[in-house]
């Protein structure tokens, strides 16, 4: 990518068509919503200099389309933020996402009997993106779109798991943790042993910490163009049991290969 929009010698200072077939001046608009988005949703015009790379010139002239369009806005102290308008594109995806997924989904909630979810890790929160209730008449029901925090889920903390440390407190932030219930965990110190065996052992639960007599285990969603998790959730009675009765040798295998084969399928749809 060249430093400067005019630099294409084929465009003008709209941007141009590339080589590749993309157009420049898109791609860095997309690339400065990556950077505010991964600065939390709240940046300044240096810093998204520094985070991208373009040079300021540039950033000036993109952002002031995006807050034109709605899609980023300025805050009282001069910051940048990410716009309402994105609200609408992102729920919309995530519904179809959740459409998209409901085979992979399905064919998790008939080989475990429980409700499978599908999560996404989006500006600090966990919003779940779709669901295959369980067919017992006590089942799990969350709704699609219901946004929670990620440190008393199991999908939040598989996905906070792949995060390095420092990433992962700050996007806990400082102070002690709301507490659902009793189980909840609420120093974000605490919760960093969590996170590193999830990575090792390949999943995280959630033991009542979001809902007393509710337990759910989730596993990450590998290759997904955004940080995405994969769980299944019941009665702590019911889930304590069918690990009994499977193990988690053939349990978390089995969500992983789901997980997989999803996560497969999703980079496919993307690059096309």
């Amino acid at each position: 990518m060249t430093s400067s929009l005019s630099s294409d010698p084929r465009s003008g200072a709209a941007g141009a068509d590339r080589a590749g077939g993309g157009v420049q001046s898109v791609e860095r608009a997309f690339q400065l919503l990556e950077a505010l988005a991964e600065a939390g949703g709240v940046s300044t015009l240096s810093d998204l200099a520094t985070a991208s790379g373009l040079p300021m010139p540039t950033i000036h002239r993109l952002v002031r389309t995006l807050v034109q369009q709605g899609y980023v806005r300025q805050d009282t102290a001069r910051r940048y933020t990410l716009g309402p308008r994105l609200i609408r594109l992102g729920e919309t995806a995530g519904r179809l996402l959740g459409s998209w997924a409901r085979p992979f989904l399905a064919e998790l909630m008939e080989a475990t009997g429980e409700t499978a979810n599908l999560a996404v890790l989006e500006a600090g929160e966990v919003v779940y993106v779709g669901q295959v209730p369980s067919r017992h008449s006590m089942r799990m029901f969350t709704e699609v779109g219901r946004r929670v925090q990620p440190h008393c889920t199991a999908v939040g903390k598989v996905l906070l798991a792949q995060l390095p440390p420092v990433e992962a407190l700050a996007t806990l932030g400082n102070g002690p943790l709301p507490a659902h219930t009793v189980h909840t965990v609420t120093s974000p110190g605490e919760l960093l042993p969590q996170f590193e065996t999830a990575r090792e052992v390949g999943y995280a639960v959630d033991d009542q910490e979001q809902e007393i007599g509710v337990r759910c285990i989730a596993v990450v969603v590998p290759g997904a163009p955004t940080p995405t998790a994969l769980s299944i959730s019941g009665p702590e009675a019911r889930l304590r049991a069918l690990e009994a009765r499977t193990g988690a040798r053939a349990l978390i295998p089995q969500m992983q290969d789901i997980a997989e084969r999803l996560g497969e399928a999703l980079a496919s749809s993307a690059a096309e």
